[in-house]
């Protein structure tokens, strides 16, 4: 029997995807692999089927993964969600034989992602995050380019989205503080991203069906970093009164905030309480632990995945909404 394109595979120590770039003449791999590739297909005796190589050229079985750089100082993402995220989209392509390719955000035009299809240099988008960046996602959906969106899920966005529900999530938030009977509260996080708006929305309605003996105000930070949001807490606290309830968009944010009012003498649960959001690991390690809204990012990589397969493979895919609850700790 002759060596096929897996046997070729093993041998180089390499994806069957690889090899198949290779022999097609792919930009997508170093020199280097393609040389190593080729001498090994050489060295035995591998001879490319023509008729197989057309039929497989249309599709990559590369799935680039975009992440919201734009809502990072500087563009370093550093929040440890965004990589539990990535993991596990990274984890259920690999079951799939497909490669992924990390991709920084080529435009707001849709249009760069359109020719990144329209190049064959990948099969489909995964944006890890929607930011800002949702009048170029309608543009991308109208224009038929496969994708899906780990974010808010919306019944009026033209495209298949995969996340939590952020308004249970901030209503959860409040209800919490509403019973440990804290009446002044806090908001913190970017109401131009829709998940953190969403979120608002749901503290506010908690709020607001609680009456006129609750208070809530908002901190806006456009930069999703701990600096950042350690900066804006230490010049909110300056000029006003301390908050006693706190509701951070991300654990990474909650504990930029407790450790900010910690130096100002502020702790919690004595003074204050707090809700983070996502459930990354270090917030049950941190000091207080944190209380916060999971998301269950262990099925979220995989459902991503699949939703993108079924557009790719010319179906339909419906936005999911992840199961949602407060893990309450210390704070």
């Amino acid at each position: 029997m002759g060596v096929s394109m897996a046997d070729i595979a093993r041998i180089a120590n390499v994806s069957k995807p690889t090899v198949s770039r290779v022999l097609s003449g792919s930009p997508l791999v170093t020199e280097a692999t393609r040389e190593h590739v080729l001498k090994v297909a050489r060295d035995n005796g591998y001879a490319v089927n023509r008729n197989a190589q057309k039929l497989r050229q249309t599709r990559t079985d590369t799935v680039a993964v975009v992440l919201d750089f734009g809502s990072y100082r500087g563009g370093r993402v550093a929040d440890p969600f965004i990589f539990e995220l990535l993991a596990g989209v990274s984890e259920a392509l690999s079951v799939r034989n497909l490669d992924l390719l990390l991709s920084p955000p080529v435009s707001q035009d849709a249009r760069g992602y359109q020719d990144q299809i329209n190049a064959r240099m990948v099969d489909g988008f995964i944006f890890l995050g929607q930011g800002e960046r949702d009048p170029m996602l309608r543009k991308l959906a109208r224009a038929g380019v496969p994708f899906v969106v780990w974010g808010a899920v919306d019944p009026d966005e033209p495209y298949c989205a995969v996340g939590s529900d952020n308004f249970l999530g901030g209503k959860l938030a409040g209800n919490y503080f509403l019973k440990c009977g804290r009446r002044r509260w806090l908001y913190i996080g970017n109401d131009s991203h829709i998940e953190q708006r969403m979120r608002h929305d749901g503290l506010a309605a908690a709020a607001s069906e609680a009456g006129s003996e609750v208070s809530i105000e908002a901190l806006s930070v456009s930069d999703m970093s701990y600096a950042a949001t350690y900066r804006a807490v230490k010049d909110y606290i300056a000029e006003h009164a301390a908050p006693d309830a706190i509701f951070c968009f991300s654990d990474t944010a909650a504990m930029a905030t407790i450790s900010e009012l910690r130096e100002a003498g502020l702790a919690s649960p004595r003074d204050f309480a707090l809700v983070g959001y996502n459930n990354i690991p270090p917030a049950a390690d941190f000091t207080p632990a944190i209380t916060t809204i999971e998301q269950e990012t262990h099925l979220a990589g995989a459902i991503l995945v699949e939703k993108l397969m079924q557009l790719i493979e010319g179906g339909r895919a419906n936005s999911t909404v992840l199961p949602t609850r407060i893990i309450v700790r210390e704070t």
